[in-house]
């Protein structure tokens, strides 16, 4: 979900650049990873790098087909109007999670990161009962714009353009993850000459600046 609003755009520009039909979709990051595992057939699949070499090891992509296609790191979302905590270290960050009612993660790579975070500061225990993760597909930001989740934590590409909200920043660098999103083509595509030319347009240097647009960075 962190590349959706960057890939629809990326597959339409490559439709007029490559002239041949493309169609985007767009899903939670856990959900994809089990489809392509139960077979459904794409012939592109984009999610982040590691659940990619899952799935080329279980044999559902192509070995050596994997493109990196952009970077993003995760950043701290309140809702619109709300007091903004300090988050300019990582002891500011860890006493503004300590002090918020609820604080919400993903189920993708960054909330399994900030998991981890929470457990080595040692306050995962005491935190637990005000997390709420957001399910597959749901973005965080909305949960923090409804007022479900007083913090929001998320990559900075999913909060950026998102009602209802205001981005305080990104995680101050001690305690930043970046999370690559790689693309790969599927076991079953039948046209893998077509579908590399998209992932190499997706990973050209001229697509720079769209991405920075959508708060990720080229690899």
């Amino acid at each position: 979900m962190a590349t959706r609003e960057l890939l629809a755009e990326l597959a339409d520009r490559a439709q007029g650049a490559l002239g041949y039909a493309i169609t985007a979709e767009a899903a939670g990051g856990v959900d994809v990873a089990k489809r392509v595992q139960a077979g459904e057939s794409f012939d592109v699949v984009v999610l982040s790098r590691e659940a990619i070499e899952r799935l080329i090891e279980s044999g559902r992509l192509l070995r050596e087909s994997r493109v990196d296609l952009a970077k993003s790191g995760v950043a701290v979302a309140v809702r619109a109007g709300a007091p903004r905590p300090d988050i300019t270290s990582e002891q500011a960050v860890k006493a503004a999670v300590l002090s918020a009612q609820s604080v919400s993660y993903s189920t993708g790579p960054s909330g399994v990161y900030l998991e981890k975070l929470f457990a080595r500061w040692g306050i995962l225990e005491q935190i637990r009962a005000r997390i709420v993760v957001a399910p597959p597909g749901i973005p965080v930001g909305s949960l923090v714009a409804k007022g479900s989740a007083q913090l929001g934590f998320q990559q900075l590409s999913e909060l950026l353009h998102l009602a209802g909200i205001e981005v305080v920043g990104s995680l101050p660098e001690s305690i930043q993850t970046i999370t690559v999103f790689s693309g790969a083509i599927a076991a079953t595509c039948v046209s893998p000459t077509l579908a590399r030319a998209l992932l190499d347009y997706m990973a050209a240097p001229e697509t720079a600046a769209l991405k920075q647009s959508y708060g990720m960075d080229s690899v």
